[in-house]
């Protein structure tokens, strides 16, 4: 795949290196010449040493012939305007890493339309997802996100005590727009059909809306019975910070922040309606007993500086903290203290630059369809439907789906939802659907 890369940041240089060791053609648009220079001597790809907003180095990279162009530079400004320029000189698909407040603000405002991108990320917020799965699900096996947040994916084991066992799917009165989408059951995985009945140990994939998904999971897991508040303290009020303490307010959560800075500790306290922030030093052993940081359910390192992360962390299990997470930002050392993290207290490391490899690497397939998340009975497709398609301008219920196949997201401009029966699919809009692999021709037949 020819694939071009503005930026050898931090986010960039991973990504650049690890496309690379895949076969993939890359080229790589970088400002500073000394980093430029450096970066050659570590990918098998060229290196240009140019602005990645400038036509000229655009052209020279071969923008024309791009099958993904990624804007990664630190600078939300540069990554929209090169991304933009790309599109009109012909890339085929082209992709921006933003603030995490241009990102918060796409309710408001539709960046992607506006400037022609085809997907808009940040590297913060998708940190923050990754830790807020384990503490906002945790007893769920797997959490994962579709459409741009709106829909959430999880994983969870049915329960001997959930009211669910025996019913089959028809008659589980679920809440409304979230959908089953697979079954593991026995060491088989199969996408199961609405007369289909779900058993104690199943292992079930489901997908919805967060706070009405919270609902279901619950059912299936504890038998709904009432959800306890979980005690979250997070070390260090930067972006990835204040982008999960925004995400837990939403849940049963009680939600503390330790900021050393007195004027962003201040300005967090305008910004989050229901967190505690507490202006301290959360380095210091002191003040974390102050805080009494040891009742915490989790206790999350978000700072900058992945020494003071981990050593917060130990300081935190050694107080009493259940579980500790932290964000480490050299991948490399991420994967090892995940490895083994649990010896000293820490359930798991997340790596930004891994977090953003995992988002992108989606795209490097099929122009026709994206694999967001292969799982046992199949693979969650992202596919856009087609103007001539035979799904377009017809009701979901009108469409003669192919048994194996689950749809479980429609997004349509900012909006996204678990379609049903009445739903109308309207050419241009993005779907999202369980597909068994014997069925994957007949369902991208209907849509494409």
């Amino acid at each position: 795949m020819n694939i071009i890369i503005v930026g050898a940041g931090e986010i960039g240089r991973h990504l650049a290196v690890s496309l690379s060791r895949e076969a993939h053609s890359i080229v790589v648009v970088e400002n500073d010449a000394q980093v430029a220079a450096e970066l050659e001597q570590h990918i098998d790809g060229r290196v240009i040493t140019g602005s990645g907003a400038s036509a000229n180095a655009l052209l020279e990279a071969g923008v024309a012939e791009c099958e993904l162009f990624l804007a990664l530079t630190s600078d939300s400004t540069v990554n929209l305007m090169a991304t933009s320029m790309a599109k009109k000189l012909n890339a085929a698909k082209v992709i921006a890493r933003v603030h995490p407040g241009i990102q918060r603000e796409e309710w408001l405002f539709d960046y992607r339309g506006h400037f022609g991108i085809d997907h808009i990320f940040s590297s913060e917020r998708l940190s923050a997802i990754e830790l807020s799965k384990f503490i906002r699900n945790p007893d769920s096996l797997m959490v994962e996100e579709i459409a741009r947040g709106r829909i959430e994916l999880q994983q969870v084991r049915v329960s001997e005590r959930s009211d669910a066992v025996g019913k089959r799917l028809v008659d589980l009165k679920a809440p409304e727009r979230t959908r089953v989408a697979s079954i593991t059951r026995g060491g088989e995985h199969f996408v199961p059909t609405a007369g289909d009945a779900l058993a104690a140990g199943d292992v079930v994939t489901i997908f919805g809306d967060p706070n009405r998904l919270r609902k279901l999971a619950t059912r299936l897991q504890k038998g709904g019975g009432k959800e306890d508040e979980m005690r979250v303290v997070i070390f260090s009020g930067s972006e990835y910070g204040f982008a999960l303490a925004q995400m837990l307010e939403s849940f049963q959560c009680k939600v503390r922040i330790i900021e050393k800075n007195p004027d962003r500790a201040q300005e967090l306290t305008g910004l989050l309606a229901d967190t505690t922030v507490i202006n301290t030093d959360g380095t210091v052993l002191a003040e974390l007993e102050e805080e009494q940081v040891g009742d915490a359910d989790f206790f999350v390192a978000t700072s900058g500086s992945d020494e003071d992360n981990v050593m917060t962390c130990l300081q935190a299990n050694n107080l009493g903290a259940k579980n500790c997470l932290t964000l480490i930002h050299r991948a490399d050392y991420a994967n090892a203290i995940s490895a083994s993290g649990r010896h000293f207290g820490v359930l798991a490391a997340v790596s930004p630059r891994e977090a953003t490899r995992r988002e992108l690497e989606r795209f490097l397939i099929s122009d026709q369809f994206h694999t967001v998340k292969k799982m046992g009975a199949g693979e969650v497709i992202e596919t856009e439907v087609a103007k001539a398609s035979i799904a377009a301008e017809h009701m979901v219920s009108e469409i003669d789906w192919p048994e194996g196949c689950v749809l479980v997201a429609r997004m349509r401009g900012l909006h996204a939802i678990v379609p049903g029966p009445e739903d109308v699919l309207q050419p241009g809009d993005t779907i999202y659907a369980m597909v068994a692999p014997k069925v994957r021709k007949k369902f991208l037949k209907l849509v494409r």
